[in-house]
């Protein structure tokens, strides 16, 4: 058994083309070929359609853009032939050696990126000739290492074209920088172009101008570089996690940073802002939002006008402000993620008595699409380095708004009470005055590995389970427990730090100070662990192996997928694979034990490969069959 997950054939490599100044050679004048135009002229390529007739021989659409200087209409019987080819006895086959010929002097004369060819559709004029000469035209294209697509014959394809869709501004009209895809690699064009309005519907319709404001908020950080004269050895997409630690920044300490820290925390708050902000908010993002989040302050004061100061009166004179009552604090827990999961408790607190609510960015989009559209809803900006900051920003706004009687819900992933702060905003919120209610929400320590299908405890092989942190306060280390077979270890906000999470835990040395130390005996490195991202929700994907190889295959999957958490422990392997193969590789866990160190560790390096197939870790994509109806 391959120790990595064996590449699966029969994709397509998806790429997106940087086209300006590259010139594109469309061969056939029909609306396709119209539709292919279009498309590259989107891309900034310089476009030339070629075919037998010139000007007078292609559809209106390109015979306009023509005229109108957009593109340029050869006639390939026009075009120079290196020298006369002896007459043939079929017409055809003359006329087919000729452009065969003459597309090969151009191509020697022109630079050309790639080639689409049109007229080989079965419903166009002469598509029979056309389709004879396709073959040799791929064949003068691979010489000239030129990629062609040859349209109803994929085996004389370089490249497919997808369906497509560019989104727009809704309330401008304009065209937007975001691009979708579709491609069935030859088995259903017709479906993916369903498939292609089924995505369109599902996405919001200002996701086109998220991307857009993103897209400023990024050149602002990036014109800071310039200026500066910093290198930018760090983008949006230079690393894989979005949390990666960075200086804290604590509130009413002024912290030096120099240009270079500047440029990396800037570019880690963009990816933050992207990762974790509603769709609908991105789209709404302001200039001045912009230079906030680029500039680190921790602080807005009036974000939102308060109703005490706005001066509302009927056209008599009347004074209409809402009497001032006193409001209150609801701290609630929105559960892993899946709105399904939310309490009943919690749907009527965000339903109908919140006035305002103050979310952390970890909540997912479906469960804050669940509010109300009139309720203001405000999103923490617990970026790295910032937390304590935007901490103390949601508290001072939760007790501005309860101070206008209005019923403010302090919305928190998972639990509030388990690593989510809330006891340090009870004891806020009561020292000016509001006594919070509290509704608890399902932990993602617990719901995340139920819903990965990996249980926390288990007969004979995990007894108890232990939660904890993967950082401390102001990014300090903490002291993770020490191995207890029976036990299983639930590490939170920990994948960003899994390297000295994974040291601190296998290192002989129980004190070091690479970012974490352990309390008790040191952990076998073939032990199993999983990091469950995004548990619940769609797109959940569970990374399974075992310390000594998790790291590179964190690594070896890509983008991670936050929010995240750690399972380490032989439950990890209880129930066998996703697709229940290897089920058997958790029984005598803790039957085991008395053998002696050597039996024992052969043994359970025995059934680590037994579970994983031989390969050094694995990945289960998505949730459980029966979600979908939830």
């Amino acid at each position: 058994m391959d120790p990595f997950p064996p590449p699966m054939g029969g994709a397509s490599l998806m790429l997106s083309f940087r086209m300006p100044t590259k010139s594109v050679l469309i061969v056939g004048g029909d609306a396709l070929a119209a539709s292919r135009a279009y498309a590259s002229l989107e891309a900034d390529a310089v476009v030339k359609v070629m075919v037998s007739g010139g000007l007078g021989a292609v559809c209106d659409e390109l015979r306009w853009r023509a005229e109108h200087g957009q593109l340029d209409v050869l006639d390939w019987d026009s075009l120079p032939v290196p020298e006369p080819h002896p007459n043939s006895q079929a017409a055809n086959t003359l006329k087919i050696n000729r452009d065969v010929v003459a597309l090969d002097h151009y191509f020697a004369n022109t630079h050309v990126s790639l080639v689409s060819v049109t007229d080989t559709i079965s419903t166009s004029p002469g598509a029979s000739i056309a389709r004879l000469r396709a073959t040799h035209l791929a064949r003068v294209c691979r010489t000239h290492r030129i990629p062609i697509n040859v349209a109803d014959m994929p085996d004389l394809c370089d490249f497919s074209f997808a369906a497509t869709h560019r989104f727009v501004d809704p309330g401008s009209s304009s065209k937007s920088p975001l691009q979708i895809g579709v491609t069935t690699n030859g088995e259903g064009c017709r479906l993916a172009g369903r498939i292609r309005r089924d995505i369109v519907a599902a996405l919001p319709k200002e996701v086109g101008t998220a991307v857009t404001n993103v897209g400023q908020l990024r050149r602002m950080a990036k014109k800071f570089t310039k200026e500066n004269d910093v290198p930018s050895e760090e983008g949006e997409d230079s690393t894989a996690t979005p949390n990666r630690p960075v200086p804290i920044r604590v509130p009413g300490i002024a912290l030096e940073e120099s240009a270079v820290e500047a440029v990396k925390r800037q570019m880690r708050w963009v990816v933050q802002v992207s990762e974790y902000w509603p769709i609908s908010r991105l789209a709404m993002m302001s200039e001045r939002e912009m230079r906030e989040v680029l500039e680190g302050q921790v602080t807005h004061n009036g974000m939102t006008p308060s109703l005490s100061t706005i001066e509302k009166r009927s056209q008599h004179g009347l004074d209409l402000t809402r009497p001032l009552t006193k409001g209150r604090i609801i701290l609630a827990g929105s559960g892993p993620g899946h709105p399904s999961l939310l309490t009943l408790a919690t749907h009527k607190a965000l339903t109908k008595h919140a006035d305002i609510v103050l979310s952390d960015k970890l909540v997912p989009a479906p469960v804050l699409e669940l509010i109300p559209p009139h309720i203001e809803v405000r999103i923490a900006r617990k970026f790295p380095g910032n937390a304590d900051g935007a901490q103390i920003e949601m508290m001072e706004a939760a007790v501005e708004a309860a101070s206008r009687g209005l019923t403010v819900v302090r919305l928190k992933q998972g639990d509030p009470i388990v690593y989510a702060r809330a006891g340090e905003e009870l004891a806020y919120f009561r020292t000016h005055g509001f006594t919070p209610l509290v509704l608890p929400g399902l932990s993602s320590a617990l719901a995340a590995p139920a819903c990965a299908g990996i249980p926390i405890t288990h007969r004979g092989v995990a007894e108890s389970f232990i939660v904890c942190t993967g950082v401390g306060r102001h990014g300090k280390s903490v002291a993770l427990p020490g191995y207890d077979r029976a036990r299983t270890v639930l590490v939170l906000m920990g994948v960003a730090r899994l390297g000295s999470v994974v040291r601190a835990l296998v290192s002989a040395d129980p004190g070091i100070e690479d970012g974490g130390r352990r309390d008790g005996t040191a952990y076998p490195a073939y032990l199993p662990i999983a990091i469950v991202e995004r548990g619940s929700m769609p797109d959940q994907r569970v990374l399974v192996s075992t310390l000594e190889d998790v790291e590179g295959a964190l690594a070896g999957v890509g983008e991670q997928r936050p929010p995240g958490m750690i399972v380490i422990g032989w439950a990890v392997l209880a129930f066998g694979r996703r697709e229940g193969e290897g089920g058997d590789a958790g029984e005598g866990v803790l039957e085991d034990v008395e053998e002696c160190v050597e039996a024992l560790e052969r043994r359970d390096r025995e059934r680590v490969a037994r579970w994983l197939g031989g390969r050094k870790w694995d990945v289960w994509e998505g949730l459980g069959a029966g979600w979908e109806d939830l």
